[in-house]
């Protein structure tokens, strides 16, 4: 079994937010593989779907990006996953508009829901994939991060979604390194 975790915020409020791309990816997923079950449990939707014959959760958190952490070590817990069998998808400031980067482990870089996925799970070596949503014209990276893409961001965002869900049906059948191979951006 493979966990998919999309971090974002929920409420229409946050709908297709800067800060949501994580949801987004999932959303992408959940509408390529039916979802067999669907469950709220653990400050979280789960989905349930096939994927190439694997059994794969699709989490968003519905506790707000800085407290993620808290919906997704129970899952963990409940679903006695293996860190390696968990991949979380996440905005990224420091990577242009749309520019897609995996790795198998890390730090949290300064982005508070995997800050606090990592404290919660107590490690860092689960995979990551990060979406970027480009760096603010000013320093107030609140209502940037809880923006809108501009008209001229969101072709580019729409087929970076469509990207990263391509580059994780590869790492739920192939692993972490065919995808980082394959999709990420020299």
């Amino acid at each position: 079994m493979k966990i998919i975790v999309g971090l974002g915020n929920p409420g229409k409020d946050y709908h297709h937010t800067r800060h949501n791309v994580g949801f987004m990816v999932v959303e992408e997923l959940a509408d390529r593989f039916p979802v067999e079950k669907q469950i709220d449990r653990f400050d979280a939707i789960i989905g349930e779907i096939r994927m190439h014959g694997e059994k794969v959760l699709l989490v968003k958190p519905l506790t707000f990006m800085n407290l993620s952490g808290r919906a997704v070590q129970p899952l963990m817990h409940w679903y006695k996953a293996d860190l390696k069998d968990l991949i979380v998808v996440y905005d990224d400031m420091d990577l242009r508009v749309a520019a897609l980067r995996i790795r198998s482990k890390g730090s949290a870089g300064g982005h508070n829901g995997m800050k606090s996925i990592i404290e919660r799970l107590g490690s860092q070596d689960f995979a990551r994939m990060r979406l970027g949503i480009g760096r603010p014209p000013h320093e107030n990276t609140v209502p940037w991060v809880l923006g809108h893409f501009s008209s001229e961001e969101k072709p580019l965002i729409d087929a970076a979604v469509k990207k990263a869900a391509n580059a994780l049906e590869v790492w739920v059948e192939s692993g972490i390194n065919a995808a980082m191979n394959q999709y990420n951006e020299k």
